[in-house]
This record gives C-alpha cells, structure tokens and sequence, in this order.
C-alpha cells in the first residue's frame, strides 16, 4: 500500500477512535460529535479524500430523507389514537392475570413496530404496560423491558421497521454490484422468526430472569426516599402565612415548595394559587430537612409528626394537584437544560420533586439539576400540565393511574380515535404498497405519504417537524461520511483483512457469526446508527476478500445493528423504560446477553439457510 493510502487510513482511523471515546463517554451529545465529524473529515481532506461536498453529503443521502419521513408518517398514525385503543382492549384482555399481561405486551409490540416508529409506541405504551400491571398485580419492572425488547425486535420486520435497516439498503445500493437498495419485505421472513424466537424467550427464560425492582403498589414517596424530604406543617394563630395568598407565601421562600393546603377536608393544590391561607390549615410542603426546619421557624408555623406525607395525601382529596412520574425522552426540548431553565415550576405549574438517574437519585438542588435523556422524574402536576407533556412529547407520563384521572371510564374518552384514523392509516399502507412493489423509491413514496398526511389534515406542518428526532439526524448525517471515507481510503479493507484471517480457522458463516458478534456490541455501546455506518463497510469488504456473498455479510450488520439489548443506553427505548422500571444497568446485561447470543445464532443460521454465504 502506498504511503499516502496508508497515511491516510491512519487518519482515518485515528478520527474514527477519537469519535468512538467521543461516544462511549458522551463528553458532548453524540449528534455534536457527528457534525464535528464532516468539519474533521474537510480540514483533513489531504488524507480523507473527502471534500466539502462529500463531507455534507449525509444531508442529502437518501436514507437520511427517509428515515425524516418515517418519523413524520409515524407522527400521523399516532395521532389518531389508534395505539392508545389497543392498550385499553389489551387492559380488558389481560383480566388482571400476570403472564396475560406479558403476552400481550410482547405479541403487540412487536408487530406495531414493523410499521411504526417503536419509540413513539413505547412512549404510548409505559403507561398502558404500567397500568396491566397494576391490575395483574405484579412490578412493572416485569412487563416494561420486555416491552422495550419486543419493540426492538418488531424493527427486523420492515425496511422501515428501524433506522439502521434503511441506512443498510442505502448501503447495499452504494457498496455491492447490481444491487438497488433492499426491498420492503425483502427480509421480513427472517424477522418474523427473530420476533418468534425473541418473544418466546421474553415469555419464558427472559420473564424468570427479569427482576422485580419496583415493588407493586409502591407507593413514590416511599420510593424516591422521599420521607425526609415532605412534611405535613400546619398555620399557628399569628403566623406570617396567614393572609397570604399560597403563591405569594411560595414565592417569599424558594428552598421550600407548598404543594397542597388542607381546609375542612378539603385540598387546594400549590404552589401557584391565589387562595389565602388562614389559620388552621395544614400546609404540605418539600425540601431539604434544614430548610423546611427555617422555614417554619421564620413563618411561624407548626408540625404534624404522626401525619406523614405519602401518595394517598395527595389522592384522597379532590384536587388538581397529583403525583406522577415521568421519563425525560431523548427528543424532549428539557434534555440539556436545568430543572430551572425548563420553566416547569413557572409556566407548567410542576414542580419536580426527585430525579433518578440509573442508580442515581437527587433529591435536593435540583433547580441546578441538567436534564438528560432516560432521567426518571416524581413531579407534582396537574392535568393540564400531564395533557401538554403528553401532546408535545417532552416528558412520557410513566403511571396509568395519572392518566386515568384525566377521563371518564368511556373508551371514547379515554383514548378517542381521530376522524382521520382512516386517511392516516390508508397513507401509511399506500406508502408501504409504493415501495414494496416498486412503483416509487421508499424515499420518494415515504415523502409524498408526509405530504398526502399534512394536505388531508392529518399532521400538521408544526408536528411534523416535532415528529423529527433531530437529534438522530444529524448523528445520521454525520457519520455517513465518515463510513464513506473508510470505505474510500482502504480503512474498511484493512479492518476486513483481520475479520478475513478468522477464515483460516472458521468456516464462512463462522466469520459472519464474528462480524454479527463484534457489531451486536459495538450497537449496545455507539448506538446502532453509528455501528451500521461503521461495520457495514467492513463487512461487504471482507465477504469481497473471502469470495462470500455479500449482501449476507451486510445483512449480519444490519440485524445485529437494529438488536441491541445489552445496555441501557444502546437503543432508546431502553432508556426509556431504565428509569420506570427502576432497573440497573447489569439489568440489562443479565436478561438481553443471552437474548443477543441467542439472536446472533439464529439470525446467521437464517442468513445461510436463505441468502447463503
């Protein structure tokens, strides 16, 4: 090889391991390292080979368009309510039986996530699986990572199942001779038996397995470790607070929040009333032990001892004050910004009350507290507060019985179907039809099925571009190019050359059971997107070298990609069930490792048995 080839690999490689420590110890959000990416891959052109006009090139690549459109026509069919039906017939399904309720966890999931985006679903679903498992009596830490799991493997059905299985066709259409892209349903066999295979271990090896971490009915004071943290004061004669009203009090003393004040029976919900406090009324507050102590002191106020403060404290009454736990999505507009700057207290009428990070639970300072996607906060709320949350998506209300306050028993009103289910379902399904017959690119019909939603009334413009994880985009349209200068410079022939030296001691599918192993890690820890950007090269480059088909080496990326179980922060709706099912990390590891192992196996034997190798 020719000194500037491989002083050029060299730069490359060099750029890809400074991106992958980038990842792995996320120092800035994974989409910032991706753009710093293409301006990386410019000044280094003299060794990348890859120009201003490449290095942008991912914007404009096909599946980059695409997976945009995906996300808006899945916007669509949300909004007509379609999913939070079924999860009321589910409700009725399962009878309050425990293993009913896992059946039907896995069997719909999965299935939804073939066509639909699964993170959407999942969104919609925490509650629901939360609620069946209350009714079936059982932690909702038995129902939720498989939830999670089964969303996962319903990606494998569809080229628009998942991102990554978008981002390989456009791969196979770049990297391998005679091939356009790959078909709709062109794989779906093997997924149907990887969703067979994956839901039969949930249901079996997978349930025995998964810990109970949330015990059932647990109450969220109790577990947020909240009992030093809520108190239950009452107003003296002449005490400062009388006469004033809750939100003027509230405000005079930041450290110490007033969530609720009892009258006669009654509760009104604070902090932001105008209700004037008179003597007598208790007063439930939280903060800090020390400042809740001054601020008694200083309002003159007393205290209940044998009332404690738990959840029923605030259920008992007629309010519009709740508890609820919610989970900070990875879209959320809060990720990055203080529990202050989301302006949750002031214009939402919440005020966060805990936030748990995996292992992780602050209870004080947390006005200063920066956000991050999967952060599991206890807040108290109100409706109207849940129902804005709920319609933008910046956080998933985790707990049915919140929701369950927001209507009455009719099905109609619990989750009403829009009069545009028709138009937006029938868009969906053309747009699938256009592809899978090859009437229309999937680019193409998935663009004109977003524009056929928005003229119908569908989706507006506003929750179309919502819909749009941009974050993922712009992660997408990052690393494309740095996939394209590996490829280009040799970097992927050399990476292949020792995946190749493996043949001397394995068959051919043993080496593409390596490739699907190595790449089924790196997705649990540089997120799938990255590791198909990554892999798929190294592995057409190496069936090339060993004479081996290689759309079936591509095809052992992409699924081992789109698979990713081991950890919580390898694919997102393992994170957004981290935080509601009170799981831990090893978690995750103990209950998808032997899932991953399992589906490596039987997706390589799949990939011979009909593509061959």
């Amino acid at each position: 090889m020719p000194i500037a080839e491989v002083s050029g690999v060299a730069v490359v490689f060099l750029l890809i391991l400074a991106v992958l420590a980038a990842f792995v110890t996320e120092v800035v959000p994974n989409d910032v390292t991706a753009i710093s990416v293409v301006a990386a891959l410019v000044v280094l052109e003299p060794w990348t080979g890859v120009g201003a006009r490449a290095a942008i090139s991912g914007f404009a690549n096909p599946a980059t368009v695409t997976i945009i459109a995906m996300y808006m026509l899945s916007a669509g069919v949300q909004n007509t309510g379609v999913v939070e039906r079924l999860g009321v017939y589910l409700a009725e399904f399962t009878a309050g039986r425990e293993f009913r309720a896992l059946v039907a966890t896995v069997c719909t999931t999965g299935p939804i996530a073939g066509f639909v985006n699964n993170t959407p679903v999942v969104a919609v679903f925490i509650p629901m699986v939360t609620g069946l498992a209350e009714n079936s009596e059982m932690s909702p830490s038995k129902l939720l990572l498989p939830l999670s799991y089964a969303a996962i493997l319903g990606g494998t059905l569809t080229l628009i199942g998942t991102s990554t299985n978008i981002l390989a066709s456009d791969f196979a259409r770049l990297l391998i001779d005679g091939r356009d892209g790959i078909g709709m349903f062109e794989f779906t066999g093997l997924g149907a038996v990887l969703l067979a295979v994956g839901g039969a271990y949930l249901l079996t090896v997978g349930w025995r397995l998964t810990p109970a971490r949330v015990p059932v009915d647990s109450d969220p004071v109790t577990e947020f470790d909240l009992d030093d943290y809520l108190a239950h004061l009452y107003v003296r004669p002449g005490s400062a607070a009388a006469g004033l009203s809750v939100e003027a009090f509230d405000d005079a003393h930041p450290e110490v929040r007033i969530l609720q004040v009892r009258r006669d029976g009654e509760a009104y919900a604070g902090p932001h009333s105008d209700r004037v406090i008179e003597t007598g009324d208790g007063v439930v507050v939280h903060g800090p032990l020390q400042a809740v102590a001054r601020f008694r002191e200083e309002a003159t106020l007393g205290r209940r001892p044998r009332e404690t403060v738990t959840e029923e404290t605030f259920e008992s009454s007629a309010t519009d004050g709740m508890l609820a736990k919610a989970v900070v999505p990875d879209q959320s507009s809060f990720v990055g910004e203080t529990v202050g700057e989301t302006g949750l207290h002031d214009y939402h009428e919440t005020s966060v009350l805990a936030v748990r990070r995996g292992g992780d639970l602050f209870r004080t300072g947390l006005s200063d507290r920066t956000l991050e996607a999967g952060d599991l906060l206890l807040v108290r709320t109100t409706p109207a507060s849940v129902r804005y949350f709920t319609d933008t998506g910046d956080l998933v209300v985790a707990d049915e019985r919140v929701l369950d306050r927001l209507a009455d028993a009719d099905i109609d009103e619990i989750a009403p179907l829009s009069p545009k289910t028709p138009i937006a379902v029938g868009v969906l399904v053309g747009v699938v039809a256009l592809a899978a017959l090859d009437v229309l690119p999937i680019v193409i019909a998935a663009l004109a099925g977003v524009v056929a939603m928005v003229v119908t009334g569908c989706l507006t413009t506003a929750d179309a571009y919502d819909a749009v994880s941009w974050n993922v985009i712009f992660l997408l349209a990052g690393v494309i190019p740095l996939g394209l200068a590996l490829e280009s410079t040799g970097g992927a022939a050399v990476v292949s050359a020792f995946l190749v030296a493996t043949g001397g001691y394995l068959p051919t599918v043993g080496v593409m059971f390596v490739l699907y192993a190595v790449a089924g890690v790196l997705a649990s820890v540089i997120t799938p997107v990255a590791t198909a950007v990554l892999m798929i090269p190294v592995g057409v480059s190496a069936a090339a070298q060993l004479g081996a088909n290689e759309f079936a080496f591509l095809l052992a990326v992409m699924f081992a990609s789109a698979t990713s179980f081991m950890t919580p922060v390898g694919y997102q709706t393992n994170l957004m069930v981290y935080g509601p099912g009170g799981y831990e990390f090893t978690d995750f590891l103990r209950v998808g490792g032997p899932l991953q192992l399992l589906l490596a196996v039987v997706a390589t034997a799949g990939i011979t048995v009909l593509w061959g190798v």
